[in-house]
C-alpha cells in the first residue's frame, strides 16, 4: 500500500503570515494538530504542530556548559536554545514553523512512512507533488489502514 492510498487530500494549510492565534484556532476547531504552512503558490515551506505552539508557554531550555575560571563555555544544547528562544517570541507561522520539514510522495510505501514518523518522532508527514502539498498522512492514518487490514 502507498501514501496515495491512504493520505487525506483536503489538506488544511496556513500562509507564513498567518498569527500564532489563527494557528490554534485552526487546529482545534478542526481536531488536528499540525498544519502545513504553504507559500502563495502553494510550496510547501514548512509546518507548525500544537508542540511548536507549546514553546510560546514555556521557557528555552538551557544550553550545558562548564565554567572554567571564570568564563562559560557552552559544549551543548546552543542550537536548541536558539530554536527555542526563536520560538518562544514568534508571532506568525513563519517564525515558529518547523522549516526543514520530513515528506514523502505518493509513491512512498507505508512501512518507510511508519519508518519515518518513528525515526523522526514525528505525527503527520506531508505527501507533495514536487513542492505542492497534495495530502497529508497521521499515524491515526496508519493505524486505521493497519486495522482495516486484519
Amino acid at each position: 500500500m502507498k501514501a496515495k492510498d491512504i493520505m487525506r487530500r483536503d489538506v488544511i494549510t496556513v500562509k507564513p503570515e498567518a498569527t500564532i492565534r489563527e494557528i490554534a484556532t485552526i487546529l482545534l476547531e478542526n481536531k488536528i494538530s499540525g498544519v502545513p504552512v504553504v507559500d502563495a503558490g502553494g510550496k510547501l515551506v514548512g509546518i507548525v504542530t500544537e508542540g511548536d505552539l507549546l514553546y510560546k508557554e514555556n521557557n528555552p531550555r538551557i544550553p550545558e556548559y562548564i565554567n572554567i575560571l571564570g568564563a562559560i563555555i557552552y559544549f551543548r544544547g546552543v542550537e536548541r536554545y536558539n530554536e527555542d528562544f526563536k520560538k518562544l517570541m514568534a508571532g506568525t507561522a513563519a517564525e515558529i514553523m518547523t522549516a526543514k520539514t520530513i515528506v514523502v510522495s505518493e509513491e512512498e510505501t507505508i512501512e518507510k512512512i511508519a519508518s519515518l514518523m518513528i525515526q523522526h518522532d514525528i505525527k503527520r508527514i506531508p505527501v507533495v507533488k514536487g513542492d505542492q502539498v497534495v495530502g497529508i498522512i497521521s499515524r491515526a492514518d496508519i493505524i486505521q489502514t493497519l486495522l482495516s487490514e486484519h
